[in-house]
């Protein structure tokens, strides 16, 4: 074969190769937010229609706010924003209006941010009266030189912010409040010695209603935020991984994640930043990195899932539970909700 055939033939095959990767990307589609409100026992056959109904109802809108401000040019922190104040304002979710109740009744909530760009972020956790934590934590992010504030410190700088302070009754649910009944109850009847205990607020609210969004604006930047109320029936002023940089909220220039579950487990893996870093230094695609870390979190013993978002909008959403409330939205604004496994 002559140098010039050889030559065109390579041609040829380069631009069909060319052609079918083109076709290929654009097959794949290309998701610009992902959101979860919480992982755990959610089984089909124990919810009512018209309450499933609602959830996918509350997913989408919280979809849709998020991207709209995609849409509009606003950046990746506040579709974040967008996205978890709709959560945060239902009472469906673990997460402000639906947060659930400590073992003294009340109701303690926690939320971070983190900015994939820049690697700043914001986080509360411990708080009484803010009506949305995220804003508070973006707050911190945005307008104090720290990370994390906590208790009355934390709701005294977001006071001064300017954000909505609520009564605490505001949290107040029949639903959550008959859950915290239900704890306590256990826990007198709980055998302490049972080599298989566990804490008795996993015996009885198994769905952890935590709530989190991934984004990725139109400039390429990607944020993770999460808000959740806690564990219900917890004490001593426990704190899980949600306000945890590295933890339960993480986001760099590759990748952003958001998790809920038994938050202990995901503090102990540092679930986030592994999933990163396993994306960073090993080159593993968001899908695999996600659900090995998953999978690492189950060997310890604890369970929940994450959301992870990567930079060329592809995502991920492991859980070893029964459920998971989730939820994704294309550039092109295609909705994607689901609950069960």
């Amino acid at each position: 074969m002559s140098h010039t055939k050889l030559y065109l033939n390579m041609k040829k095959l380069a631009l069909l190769f060319g052609l079918f990767f083109s076709l290929f990307l654009m097959a794949q589609k290309k998701y610009v937010v992902v959101i979860h409100g919480g992982a755990g026992t959610i089984i089909r056959e124990k919810m009512s229609p018209e309450l499933e109904e609602e959830y996918l109802e509350k997913l989408t809108e919280a979809l849709q706010k998020a991207y709209t401000e995609i849409k509009n040019g606003k950046t990746s922190v506040e579709a974040v924003e967008a996205a978890i104040v709709v959560m945060e304002d239902s009472p469906l979710f673990n997460a402000g209006k639906g947060a659930v109740f400590t073992h003294d009744g009340k109701n303690e909530l926690d939320a971070a941010i983190m900015n994939g760009k820049d690697k700043k972020a914001g986080s509360i956790a411990g708080v009484h009266t803010i009506k949305n934590p995220i804003k508070a934590a973006i707050a911190v992010m945005e307008k104090s030189e720290h990370v994390m504030l906590s208790g009355n410190g934390a709701e005294q700088f977001a006071k001064l912010q300017g954000l909505e302070i609520v009564n605490p009754k505001y949290f107040w649910t029949e639903n959550r409040w008959k859950s915290l009944q239900k704890a306590k109850e256990l826990e007198k009847l709980k055998n302490p010695k049972a080599e298989d205990s566990k804490p008795d607020y996993f015996i009885v609210d198994q769905k952890f209603g935590t709530v989190g969004c991934v984004a990725l604006d139109q400039f390429g930047n990607l944020a993770a935020g999460t808000s959740t109320g806690g564990m219900t029936n917890k004490k001593y002023g426990r704190i899980g991984d949600a306000p945890i940089i590295g933890a339960g909220t993480y986001a760099d220039e590759n990748v952003g994640i958001s998790a809920t579950g038994w938050g202990e487990f995901f503090i102990r893996s540092t679930a986030a930043r592994t999933i990163a870093a396993k994306i960073q230094y090993l080159n593993k695609d968001v899908k695999t990195a996600a659900e090995e870390t998953i999978d690492e979190i189950e060997k310890m013993g604890g369970d929940g899932g994450l959301i992870a978002l990567d930079k060329n909008g592809n995502f991920a959403m492991p859980f070893n539970t029964s459920g998971m409330y989730r939820g994704a939205i294309t550039e092109d604004g295609e909705i994607e909700v689901e609950i069960y496994k």
